[in-house]
This record gives structure tokens, sequence and C-alpha cells, in this order.
């Protein structure tokens, strides 16, 4: 590092579970993030000021109006306008083998389910994250950890799931920034590699009563997406 960013990020490097070693290794690393939406909004920001050297946002959507009371990436200025040009998921096997990391920022089942599949077969860790109501989730994968489930181990791709959105159901304003700064946090860890993650592990937030609940989960040894992958 150059004496500008020894000073820049001069707070990360005085936590010995950081250091130069672990700045380094951020200041090397590739993350995506899909879905440049709330929790996108809250995750890129903190990752781009800790110092990750190459973010990929990748989100079709264009910026609306009622975004705003919670996508705090986004302006008036931006109503109407792409909320990134990185391309659509189908990008993904392209994009991953370069990829260090994958947050999980969107908003539906079925988009979730391609970004584990691809997580799986290019075996780039995922750090998963849902904001809907006053509710959200955060959680890992990663598929060099043998033990670790993946995203459809839990939610299995032949489940039929209700599709619900924040355009419907609602969602509270700070919640998508506790999750996405949640996802960003966990993103560092597993780059920098201190600490334990939420491999193996989910966490819900009740934004409502403000409880946090943490419980185990593991991996199905006859997934149909990471099953026959290890």
């Amino acid at each position: 590092m150059n004496d500008e960013q020894l000073l820049r990020y001069s707070r990360h490097l005085l936590l010995e579970d950081i250091d130069v070693a672990g700045q380094e290794k951020l200041l090397h690393a590739h993350v995506l993030v899909i879905g440049a939406g709330g929790l996108g909004s809250a995750s890129a920001p903190y990752l781009a000021a800790a110092g990750i050297g190459n973010i990929t946002l990748l989100d079709h959507d264009e910026v609306e109006l009622t975004n705003l009371q919670r996508q705090i990436m986004h302006t008036e200025n931006s109503v109407g306008k792409s909320k990134v040009n990185s391309g659509t998921t189908s990008l993904l096997d392209e994009l991953l083998p370069g990829v260090d990391i994958v947050l999980d920022c969107t908003d539906n089942f079925s988009t979730r389910q391609l970004i584990n599949a691809s997580c799986v077969k290019h075996k780039t860790p995922l750090v998963s994250g849902s904001a809907l109501r006053f509710d959200g989730q955060v959680s890992v994968f990663d598929p060099h950890n043998t033990s670790s489930p993946c995203y459809a181990c839990i939610f299995s791709p032949d489940e039929q799931f209700e599709e619900v959105s924040c355009s419907l159901m609602g969602i509270f304003s700070p919640l998508v920034g506790i999750i996405g700064a949640m996802q960003a946090a966990q993103a560092l860890q597993v780059l920098i590699g201190f600490g334990e993650s939420l491999v193996g592990r989910m966490l819900l937030w009740n934004a409502r009563t403000t409880q946090i609940d943490v419980f185990k989960v593991s991996r199905n040894p006859g997934c149909l997406v990471c099953g026959k992958a290890r």
C-alpha cells in the first residue's frame, strides 16, 4: 500500500484481525453485487469505502420514484435511468470465474436460485440477504467449506414459493440498510478470513421487535444443486 492508502485505511489497520495483510486482500478483491436496490445500495458503498479493489454491480431495473424511500444510492435525478449498466443475470457464467465473492441483493426466489447454482458451479462464496416488511435475513454459503450448505439446501428449487415484493407488501426503510450492511460485513470477513462468518448459520432480524435470532442450517446431501457438486 502507498502512503495515501495507509492513511485512508488506518482505522482498519489498527484492528489486529485486519491489519495490513487483510487490507491488501480487500484491495485486490473483486466483488459482484447482484441487485442495486435497497440491499445493494447499502452494501456496495460500504464495500467501496472498505477498500474493495473491484466492484461489479448487476441489475436490469430502472430507478423509480418509489425506490428512493430506501435505495440510498439513487437520487431524484436518477429516476428513469438504469440502476447499472452491467447487464443481466445471464452474464453470471462469464463474470463468476473472475469474482472472489458474490452478494445476492435481489428480491425474488427464481433469481436467487440462479445465483446460487452459478456460485456452486464456479465454487464462489455467496452472501445472501433478503428484506421484506419488517423482517430481514442474512447467511453465507461457501463451496470451499465442505460442511457449508448452499441456498438450495434450505430453500429447494422444487418447492413452490409465492413471490412477494415490497411494492405489494411494503418495507421499513432502514431494514435494507441494516441487512445490506451486514452483507458487506460478511463479505469482508470471508475475504480477509477472520472470526466466524455466517457459514452454516442464518441470521434473522425483526425490526418491529428489534430481535435477532441465529439458527444453524445444515448441508443437504441430497440437494439438487450442490449434492452432486462435492
